[in-house]
């Protein structure tokens, strides 16, 4: 029996990888619930598994007196001393039970809750292995789908994709290979819940920590990465070995190491631009592959403004902005696109705008606009910083500081800008009915075609039908 019993252990131990003290806390609880339950609650009643006998003992612990009142709570000093010649008087001694009398009930109850014991035990294996793992890439088999969910065989335990972390258009059945980045392990009643995602950035990272060994290594750092699941990402990536490319370690040979973690990803495109402590030539970098002729910093608002050819600002948007917003997001700047068009536009407005200041002249002008001053900045600007200005000195600061308080309270600025918007909104009207009447040219042209046509084919009928007449006749 007791062999027996170190078997069913050593079995339980190596099947289902929980510790042997596990497993005998378990039988020592289910044991003493058992013993509990047969000669009552009230009872002081220990388990302890003997590995010696290999067997686990019943002790039932009574107190020595001289009188006993309650039997089952105290013994006789003369009975004690048969047990154990050493007790003494207000001593707790234990009295082994017989475990083979339990009958089947008993047996039952200890089997449930060593089932529910090595049950807990596997949760808490399971929870514990996976939860070091967060943050890793894991690899499983499609089991089934449940309400958009596909729930994943990791092998000694499932995992959920919720359809919030899967990339759009993209469909699993029963058996396809499943490859997620592991985001999050609870502990519920129902044992370990394991949540993958195949829509965030931390997967493009580890794919490539995959793909490249130099990533691997920490010779190329992976700096920033961000994606439109699906659709495209852009990661920047440098370098701790001037002798290693970056960009060309990830790119690969012919690009097979990109396009294994390309196909990966359903398709999605990387871009993949070096990385620059200089926050505008990153940027410019991130915009690739349009090209950026001027950047305007806001500090302050954490902001740039991109200027760029007008030929450029399509491919510098991108389709539906993907391009700016992917940019965006990986330097963690706000970015303003605009065409070089815009630009001198507003340049100008900007300084038609400062000429109606009294004593201001073009070089002025320009020079403040390039420091960022408006008429209302000039107005409220330190005389100091204002003088500092290129072409401007404390007299002509102060100067011009008045002129534009006297234009601003006036309510000449006032007017001067309505009568500027009327007159762009004019403008853009203007655009738009030229272009309205563009569009209702072609569309005058595309019809009288089509009627040509049209006519060309009814000729061509009619001289078909007249040539099989002829043919008939003869």
């Amino acid at each position: 029996m007791s062999s027996e019993l170190a078997r069913v252990i050593e079995q339980v131990e190596k099947d289902k990888g929980i510790q042997r003290a596990v497993i005998v806390e378990a039988l020592e609880s289910a044991l003493l619930m058992a013993a509990k339950k047969k000669y009552g609650f009230e009872k002081e009643i220990e388990a302890h598994f003997n590995p010696d006998l290999g067997e686990i003992e019943l002790f039932q612990f009574k107190t020595v007196v001289e009188t006993v009142k309650d039997p089952d709570m105290e013994i006789i000093d003369g009975e004690a001393r048969r047990l154990d010649p050493d007790v003494a008087i207000g001593d707790s001694i234990g009295i082994k039970l017989n475990s083979s009398e339990f009958g089947r009930i008993a047996a039952q109850t200890a089997k449930q809750v060593i089932i529910q014991k090595v049950r807990d035990a596997e949760r808490d294996i399971i929870y514990n292995e996976f939860n070091v793992r967060k943050g890793e890439i894991v690899s499983g088999v499609c089991r089934r789908i449940e309400k958009g969910c596909v729930i994943v065989d990791l092998g000694r335990t499932d995992a959920i994709l919720p359809a919030r972390e899967q990339i759009p258009g993209e469909h699993f059945r029963a058996g396809d290979r499943v490859l997620g980045f592991l985001i999050d392990v609870q502990q519920t009643p129902r044992g370990p819940k394991i949540v993958l995602s195949r829509t965030c950035s931390e997967l493009l990272v580890q794919l490539f920590k995959q793909e490249v060994p130099e990533v691997n290594e920490g010779i190329v750092q992976i700096r920033h990465a961000a994606r439109e699941p699906g659709v495209r990402a852009k990661i920047a990536v440098s370098s701790s070995d001037p002798d290693v490319d970056p960009v060309g370690a990830c790119v690969g040979v012919k690009g097979a190491r990109v396009q294994n973690v390309v196909q990966e990803l359903r398709g999605e495109k990387i871009d993949i631009v070096p990385w620059d402590a200089d926050e505008t030539r990153f940027v410019c970098n991130a915009l690739a592959p349009a090209e950026v002729a001027k950047v305007l910093l806001d500090d302050e608002g954490h902001a740039m403004e991109i200027v760029v050819a007008d030929n450029q600002l399509s491919l510098a948007i991108g389709k539906r902005g993907q391009n700016v917003k992917l940019a965006s997001l990986l330097t963690g700047w706000k970015l303003d696109i605009v065409s070089e068009t815009k630009m001198t536009k507003r340049l100008e407005d900007a300084k038609k705008l400062l000429m109606h200041v009294s004593g201001m002249n073009d070089t002025m002008a320009q020079s403040l606009y390039h420091f960022g001053y408006t008429v209302e900045q000039i107005k409220a600007a330190d005389l100091d910083a204002l003088a500092a200005v290129p072409g401007l000195n404390a007299e002509k600061a102060k100067e011009l500081q008045a002129s534009a308080e006297q234009l601003i309270e006036s309510g000449k600025l006032k007017e001067i800008m309505e009568n500027a918007a009327k007159e762009q909104q004019a403008q853009e009207a203007q655009a738009k009915l030229s272009t309205d009447q563009v569009f209702e040219r072609l569309k005058a042209e595309v019809k009288a075609h089509e009627e040509r046509s049209r006519a060309a084919d009814a000729e061509s009928k009619s001289a078909q039908a007249n040539q099989g007449e002829q043919k008939g006749t003869t």
